[in-house]
């Protein structure tokens, strides 16, 4: 795909949560590929793997664990997404880790629409190499 800027968009003008709307998919696809990539499984036992890779909780703490290496931009985004106003929090979410969450999928959002895929895939292996140890 090419980046939305290519095409005249300002990615930085959408609002986090549109951002967070995307960068859910972004994440739900890399963590698919990965787990789809390491072991070929039934599907049956993919989807729970996945889910709890996905869930509000673990997406928390990536972030937490990806906040030291994002840049000054990255952490603003970040922080847009965190602190944006959501309709409600899920009842099997903290509300912390939601917005936390959100943070995440708003950044993950905005470099894919900036066409920053190798940025994506540093930050991604980040997570995937904490999650094997």
């Amino acid at each position: 795909m090419n980046s939305l800027l290519e095409k005249g968009a300002d990615v930085s003008a959408f609002s986090p949560l549109a951002l967070a709307f995307v960068g859910d998919t972004v994440f739900d696809l890399l963590v698919r590929s990965e787990l789809l990539c390491g072991a070929n499984r039934p599907v049956g036992a993919l989807h729970p793997m996945a889910a709890k890779k996905v869930c509000a909780a673990a997406q928390a703490k990536a972030a937490k664990l990806l906040l030291p290496e994002l840049t000054e931009e990255e952490t603003a985004v970040f922080k847009r997404g965190r602190n944006a106003h959501t309709g409600g929090i899920p009842k099997n979410a903290s509300s912390a880790d939601y917005h936390y969450a959100t943070g995440l999928e708003s950044l993950f959002g905005w470099l894919y629409l900036k066409g920053n895929t190798d940025r994506i895939n540093y930050l991604y292996g980040i997570i995937s190499r904490e999650a094997e140890d």
